[in-house]
């Protein structure tokens, strides 16, 4: 998973306390309002989950899971299959010519859980309440350009921009901070970043029984405005072990192991292997991405750069290091995403004889009787930084580690905990060091906020780069673009110069997993990353 998508997420060129982003693990505490967990029926889904859903505020990040909060509250639209954009709690919206003023039209008959309406008042009461708190939410580029929130009439919304930008409807349909509190919720105050009182959403399912850090029970929402769930109850049973959740699973006191990481891949291709549950993979949510600094001297040269992507068997590697579960990334994106279908990259297909004949060619040659190539008394070697966490992350390392010595090149492997990988990619203190991008409904243009921002290591990363001022003022100029064919234009100009330069090199596409019982039916994946699964899911 992105290295980022575990932290706070925070405004950009701040200081992750952290998230994304970074955006995320410690929990606060509720009551227990029911049982202890020996109230599991017939009609209950039950998940395993590696850690406390938190406090199900919908205006913070950690300790809150996102799946969870997704279950309670929800957004004005939402985000589908191939980045379209559908009506959710607005039926409809409506965009100014400037592209600065946005109408949204809220659907009739919705109440919150507790039975109180949700109207035009309550959606500004909550924008206004995530605008006081305005840094902590500012890594969401709407946030920064909002000018005015409007209550026109009971069911009119309106938002009033700064300057355009194209990604707000998209933005908004993301799980956090930009979703509905009911009155209920709110403390008296008024300050949600600090607690709320209970969690009153419009969802489809309320919390019904919290035991901090060892299960959560989500009853159907009697109130819910679309289609009511087909189960009655979802439990979600804290197991933060791998190999434990794994064999709850196995011993059918776990209905579904669902996510990023939350079981191994090993894993996966056991359970699907004997043929008795259910299996799953969505389409690529992220890509695996290596990036390269070019200020480190030995990596300024795009030869070198090259050359070490001729160098190692990509499709080999990741078949090896992902049992074939994950593909060969031949983009720096998903194609899935919005704007980038179409986008034409460089090919980097293993060649070692043309890594070597590059590598002579930049000048860094092999001494006789030496093992790392050397120029003008330096040596062709780097450290490379992994998530010691992340046993993929490792493994992949271990193997470019191995292949790029049989062309001479020395690379010293660091595994580091996760703040510390996130604290050195920011402050730039890196050779190389394996990222990824947030996904759906964040790309592409978070990542492009993101390398044109100082303070998150893209920046400087890509510091050798003839045309890096040409690309930074593109990148800055996206958001900002009203017409979609010049849109279209500058992210094809974008994202082909970056990759096809090197520092950012495509490692494969990684994603989310599912196994689940066999009287688990119609289980698809959300195209939201960050969205619960559970809609539509029912038991025979």
């Amino acid at each position: 998973m992105s290295i980022w998508r575990n932290f706070p997420k925070i405004k950009i060129n701040s200081v992750l306390p952290f998230l994304l982003i970074f955006f995320l693990l410690v929990g606060c505490s509720q009551t227990n309002n029911g049982a202890e967990g020996n109230n599991d029926h017939p009609d209950m889904i039950t998940m395993a989950w590696p850690r406390d859903i938190g406090e199900m505020n919908p205006h913070v990040y950690n300790p809150s899971q996102l799946f969870a909060q997704s279950m309670i509250y929800e957004p004005l639209v939402s985000y589908q299959k191939n980045g379209k954009l559908k009506p959710e709690l607005a039926k409809s919206w409506d965009v100014s010519k400037d592209g600065k003023v946005y109408t949204f039209h809220l659907r009739d008959g919705v109440t919150f859980s507790d039975g109180s309406e949700f109207n035009a008042d309550i959606v500004k009461k909550n924008f206004d309440t995530i605008l006081k708190n305005k840094d902590l939410h500012s890594w969401l580029g709407v946030i920064k350009k909002i000018k005015k929130t409007e209550a026109v009439d009971k069911k009119t919304f309106k938002l009033t921009l700064t300057a355009p930008y194209y990604p707000t409807v998209q933005e908004l349909a993301v799980v956090r901070p930009v979703r509905f509190l009911g009155e209920a919720g709110f403390p008296k105050n008024g300050d949600t970043s600090k607690g709320i009182e209970k969690p009153v959403g419009t969802g489809p399912w309320v919390l019904k029984t919290y035991k901090k850090d060892d299960y959560a029970i989500f009853e159907r929402n009697d109130h819910y405005w679309g289609e009511k769930p087909k189960v009655k109850e979802i439990k979600v049973k804290v197991i933060p072990d791998a190999e434990t959740r794994v064999m709850a699973f196995e011993k059918g006191d776990v209905d579904l192991l669902y996510g990023e990481g939350t079981i191994s891949l090993d894993s996966y291709k056991q359970l699907e292997a004997s043929g008795k549950y259910e299996t799953k993979m969505s389409e690529p949510v992220a890509t695996r991405q290596l990036v390269m600094n070019t200020k480190v001297d030995q990596l300024s040269d795009e030869k070198v750069r090259h050359a070490l992507q001729y160098a190692f068997n990509k499709k080999s590697m990741v078949e090896g290091v992902t049992s074939g579960l994950e593909e060969e990334a031949d983009h720096i994106l998903p194609t899935n995403m919005p704007y980038t279908s179409h986008i034409q990259v460089k090919s980097f297909k293993y060649d070692v004889d043309k890594a070597k004949a590059l590598l002579d060619e930049a000048g860094w040659t092999l001494p006789k009787g030496k093992s790392v190539r050397e120029k003008d008394g330096k040596k062709l070697e780097f450290s490379m930084m992994y998530d010691s966490a992340e046993s993929i992350q490792k493994a992949m390392a271990e193997t470019l580690q191995a292949e790029w010595a049989a062309v001479g090149v020395g690379v010293k492997l660091e595994g580091v905990d996760l703040a510390t990988q996130v604290q050195r990619f920011k402050a730039n203190k890196f050779d190389m060091n394996f990222f990824s991008n947030y996904g759906a409904p964040y790309d592409p243009h978070t990542f492009m906020n993101v390398l044109s921002s100082d303070g998150f290591g893209f920046k400087e990363a890509i510091s050798a780069y003839p045309n890096k001022e040409k690309l930074i003022k593109e990148m800055t100029e996206i958001p900002s673009t009203t017409n979609e064919k010049k849109r279209k234009a500058l992210y094809s100009s974008v994202l082909s110069s970056l990759q096809d330069q090197g520092a950012i090199v495509p490692i494969s596409y990684f994603k989310k997993t599912a196994v689940y019982q066999k009287a688990v039916k119609d289980f698809e994946f959300p195209a939201n990353r960050d969205e619960h699964p559970f809609t539509g899911m029912k038991l025979k």
